[in-house]
């Protein structure tokens, strides 16, 4: 199953890559390439492959390294609003607005954790097509 679709440019055949569909399968956890196999086997274990397609979803030492910083960047950005929010928005008390900030700091990335993985996966196909 190609992920790819053939579409005529000049006398060159090159593939059109989806970026919608593989942001999708990417947020449904799902094969970046054939959209069947699911990528986690357990609630943080990674399967190696896909069990449809046979992709390798185990890339070089540190791959994942790159879902590490988005996890981190949509927390601190969603944190950091947050904060706002509760303090200037909502007039809440500085420490509360902190505490309630710190809970969200601490509990997001942890359940954002397979998303961030399978969106890092996700793009490296669109970038790089195994």
């Amino acid at each position: 199953m190609e992920e790819a679709v053939l579409v005529a440019d000049s006398e060159l055949q090159q593939p059109r890559r989806r970026p919608v569909r593989t942001v999708l399968r990417a947020w449904l956890l799902r094969c970046p390439r054939c959209g069947q196999g699911k990528l986690f086997s357990g609630l943080f274990r990674m399967r190696s492959a896909c069990e449809s397609c046979q992709l390798s979803f185990e890339r070089e030492p540190g791959f994942y390294l790159g879902a590490i910083y988005f996890n981190y960047g949509l927390t601190s950005i969603i944190a950091t609003m947050g904060f706002m929010v509760l303090r200037f928005g909502w007039r809440m008390d500085a420490q509360q607005a902190l505490a309630i900030t710190v809970a969200f700091a601490v509990l997001f990335p942890i359940l954002y954790f397979r998303h961030a993985r399978s969106l890092w996966l996700g793009f490296d196909q669109l970038i790089d097509p195994q």
